[in-house]
């Protein structure tokens, strides 16, 4: 399953469309994502943004050998983009650490 977290664009085809963090962590913890794009605003930062999905594979990576799908970011706020792609790259290394220790 692909997973696209957004508020706003239009969701690709083949896409499975999520709107909050919650939602696309529901999924990930049921399995079978293959894949997941993320947007970083959302439109209410109270309800989370794209990085506490980061953060929650980053998490699950280190605590629970949680196996994380290809993921990608499309948000347009460039910070934020740029700290979301760095925990991308942080989860791959510790992925990849994990495995190469087994």
């Amino acid at each position: 399953m692909k997973v696209y977290l957004d508020d706003e664009r239009t969701t690709p085809e083949g896409w499975v469309r999520v709107y909050w963090p919650d939602e696309a962590i529901q999924l990930l913890e049921a399995g079978g994502v293959d894949e997941i794009s993320l947007d970083h605003d959302l439109g209410d930062d109270d309800r989370g943004t794209g990085y506490d999905v980061v953060l929650w594979i980053e998490e699950a990576v280190a605590l629970r050998d949680f196996t994380p799908p290809q993921m990608s970011v499309h948000s347009a706020n460039s910070s934020a983009r740029l700290k979301m792609e760095s925990g991308i790259q942080q989860i791959r290394r510790l992925h990849e650490g994990k495995r190469a220790a087994r």
